[in-house]
């Protein structure tokens, strides 16, 4: 463009005219220098048309023939025979710039929303973390204890403890026998508490499925400070003393496999609170003040010791177990909220007979194992397995409702530290040949 504007061959008859005799013209933008010259000296921006046909009636030689391709005006692409094949550019340079810019824009904001919408997708699909749990260092073995041997403690191990039966020897009817009764504590089951539907905590954080229905939501509740959630609880069969081989041929272990049991993604009464009534209509004598008001008793017997049976509806300091489902609607952090969520799962399955009963004093409670559709809560124990296990102390495995203030500070963090997973101790009473 330049080169032809400054050119001293340019002419006002001919733009491909050979005539030097002209000084050349200087030009800056649309003004001229020269006063006296004509203004628009410039061609036309359609005159390019007529290029090819002056170049054929003059008959000029074949260095002067107009140049193939884009021009220099208007942006008229030519083929050999002098004809116009297609308009490459619009003949307003505002006009293209301003379509340059919306298509820039465009294609930008397309493709961040491509980006933003992959990322949290991914995020979603693959927030699933977890750990398989390693019998070695991440289980509390001194949870074992209190062993007794009828009424009589072999090692107490400052641990907490229940009932013991008090004759000795116990009878059993079926088949029938004589034995000696024995009492210990047992790791029986593994609970999985988390957001993501199908990740197996205990696991590893194997992801079994995609779901984006039913996540594991946190948000305020309105106005007020209070927090609601909901989680998804996974069930497993873990006999971690009969895998080991600690105890050979011993009557009271649980000779099972390793099994996952029940998952909640596939229970429509854990999603929805009018569904479960069916199998906790009894819930509508405990939603009131004064029944919810019970349960800071429970709260202090639990932290205390161990919580009160008679107060079944009560999950002691981590709120109501009823209904039977994974909404928390006084969500106060996620240790509470999953150890609410372990609660409800036990005393689900209980209602349900797949829990029963494995502690007691008499010898119908200590022969077999008995159907308990309403929870013992005194028979189990919990101990967090992940993120971070809780192996040593006073407080490593924990009666259910004792407060979490005391142990379960830093137990939760961002990404990796939003799901739990919980090793289940059961008490066990057997009468041992």
């Amino acid at each position: 463009m330049m080169d032809f504007l400054f050119s001293s061959s340019y002419s006002l008859s001919s733009p491909f005219s050979t005539d030097n005799a002209r000084k050349p013209q200087v030009f800056l933008g649309r003004s001229h220098k020269n006063k006296s010259q004509p203004k628009k000296l410039m061609p036309k921006r359609r005159s390019a048309e007529n290029k090819y046909s002056e170049w054929a009636e003059k008959g000029s030689s074949e260095s002067e023939r107009p140049a193939f391709g884009k021009t220099l005006f208007d942006g008229i692409e030519w083929d050999k025979q002098g004809k116009s094949k297609k308009r490459t550019n619009p003949l307003h340079p505002a006009k293209t710039r301003f379509k340059r810019f919306c298509k820039r824009f465009l294609s930008i904001h397309f493709c961040l929303l491509i980006i933003f919408s992959s990322f949290s997708n991914v995020q979603a699909v693959q927030s699933c973390s977890g750990r398989f749990v390693n019998p070695i260092t991440e289980i509390c073995w001194s949870c074992l204890f209190p062993i007794s041997i009828g009424p009589i403690k072999v090692n107490g191990g400052g641990r907490d403890d229940t009932p013991n039966p008090h004759q000795i020897p116990c009878q059993c009817p079926r088949p029938p026998y004589w034995g000696i009764p024995v009492g210990f504590w047992e790791p029986a089951r593994l609970v999985d508490v988390t957001r993501v539907p199908f990740c197996m905590v205990s696991m590893g954080g194997l992801k079994m499925g995609n779901s984006f229905v039913n996540y594991g939501v946190h948000g305020a509740n309105g106005e007020q400070r209070t927090q609601n959630s909901f989680y998804q609880v996974h069930w497993y069969v873990y006999p971690v003393i009969y895998w080991l081989e600690l105890i050979v041929d011993f009557l009271c272990l649980e000779q099972q496999t390793f099994d996952v049991a029940y998952i909640t993604e596939l229970d429509p009464l854990w999603n929805a609170d009018e569904l479960s009534f069916i199998l906790n209509p009894e819930a509508v004598l405990f939603g009131n003040p004064i029944a919810q008001a019970a349960c800071a008793v429970d709260c202090v017997t639990a932290t205390a010791g161990f919580p009160l049976n008679a107060l079944f509806w009560c999950g002691g300091c981590q709120g109501s177990i009823y209904p039977f489902t994974g909404n928390n609607t006084a969500h106060n952090g996620g240790v509470q909220a999953s150890l609410l969520m372990v609660q409800r799962m036990m005393a689900k399955l209980h209602r349900e007979l797949l829990l029963w009963g494995t502690s007691g004093t008499t010898n119908a409670e200590i022969c077999q194992k008995y159907p308990l559709p309403i929870i013992k809560k005194t028979q189990y124990k919990t101990q967090m397995t992940y993120p971070r296990p809780t192996t040593r102390g006073p407080m490593a495995c924990n009666p259910l409702g004792r407060t979490d203030v005391i142990w379960g500070s830093g137990r939760e963090f961002p990404y990796k530290g939003e799901d739990f997973g919980y090793l289940i101790w059961r008490k066990r009473n057997c009468c041992a040949l």
